[in-house]
């Protein structure tokens, strides 16, 4: 009888225990009021422990473990925000799994109703590490931009200095200047070097994520495999031409590949592709006008190009101060009456 009071007592325990909004798991949460769909896994209560900063670059398709694992170990136990327009907990159990954090939370913020919400920018500024899932980054742009959730992740890149990171359109958006998509057709290298002001050749600057590692930087993901190289070279173009960028970068990562960039600003290359990291003389292209094919030809105002491949334990060596570089390769780009041309 006693035996079996003490079994009965530790059931109600459990059951209790599983119950208790502290120790929640894998749930699917609603808010009444305003419609905001989260889901949840691991502890609901808020933690607060000092997180590591830095930039987590992934540059899409299947995702690299030891580089999730780095931007995992920079919430140092705390809570881990996905953020998407669309979509479900794909990456919940996934990060839940691979490090130790108190919790890994998706919320979908599809409007900008839902983007001005203290209930959603609380749950973003609370957090040790933010991921930017991939998707169109249009929706990004268009939901989040000038809203307070664009304020709660850039707390959380320049004042909590919480690691912030996104894959394929997370990615896109994490320069200072971007992608935007705003066409709903995606730049093709072809069309953007036939035309540099060309109907999809959408870009903005300077008005909406800020990073100090990212000033005069426009981010692209699936890089070779989608051979975006071109329509790269086409948007640091424009950069110089149209928004007074002196010093315009890009760095394009291939899929299967990450650039995880620590809080000192040193990257470390993780995956089984390459990264391309792209600085431009400021003297810009010849020929950057509507209507007429980019030609970017001259020597000495070629773009400099410097490449990294990744492995499994993380290779090469980036520096964000001073844009130098190890364990890669180098060479140039230059662009001969809208055809791309390499340069030794």
């Amino acid at each position: 009888m006693k035996a079996f009071l003490k079994f009965e007592q530790l059931l109600i325990v459990v059951i209790i225990f599983w119950l208790t909004p502290g120790s929640l798991s894998g749930q699917v949460q609603k808010d009444s009021l305003n419609g905001v769909i989260t889901f949840l896994t691991g502890q609901s209560d808020d933690v607060k422990p000092l997180p590591g900063g830095g930039l987590f670059l992934v540059g899409g398709s299947s995702d690299i473990d030891a580089a999730v694992r780095w931007f995992l170990l920079k919430a140092n136990g705390g809570d881990v925000v996905v953020l998407r327009a669309r979509g479900g907990d794909g990456y919940n159990e996934y990060m839940f799994k691979l490090a130790p954090v108190n919790s890994v939370e998706t919320i979908i913020i599809d409007s900008r109703e839902k983007a001005g919400l203290p209930y959603v920018t609380d749950k973003i500024r609370n957090a040790e590490a933010l991921f930017i899932s991939g998707g169109d980054q249009w929706n990004y742009v268009k939901n989040w931009k000038d809203t307070p959730v664009e304020d709660a992740i850039n707390y959380l890149i320049n004042e909590k200095k919480s690691v912030v990171g996104g894959t394929s359109a997370g990615l896109a958006i994490l320069g200072s200047a971007y992608y935007s998509a705003a066409s709903g057709t995606s730049l093709t290298a072809v069309d953007g070097l036939a035309d540099p002001y060309g109907p999809n050749v959408d870009l903005g600057a300077d008005d909406f994520l800020s990073s100090v590692f990212l000033k005069q930087t426009i981010t692209d993901s699936h890089y070779t495999q989608r051979a975006r190289q071109g329509r790269h070279v086409v948007m640091l173009a424009r950069l110089i031409k149209d928004y007074g960028y002196k010093h315009a970068k890009g760095i394009g990562i291939d899929e299967e590949t990450a650039l995880c960039i620590d809080e000192n600003g040193i990257g470390t290359v993780y995956g089984v592709n390459d990264v391309y990291f792209l600085k431009a003389a400021s003297a810009g292209a010849e020929i950057c006008s509507s209507g007429e094919k980019l030609h970017w030809y001259r020597r000495q105002s070629a773009l400099k190009v410097y490449r990294i491949k990744g492995s499994q334990e993380g290779n090469g060596k980036f520096d964000a101060h001073n844009w130098s570089f190890s364990g890669g390769i180098s060479f140039k780009y230059y662009v001969d009456q809208g055809q791309l041309r390499l340069r030794n």
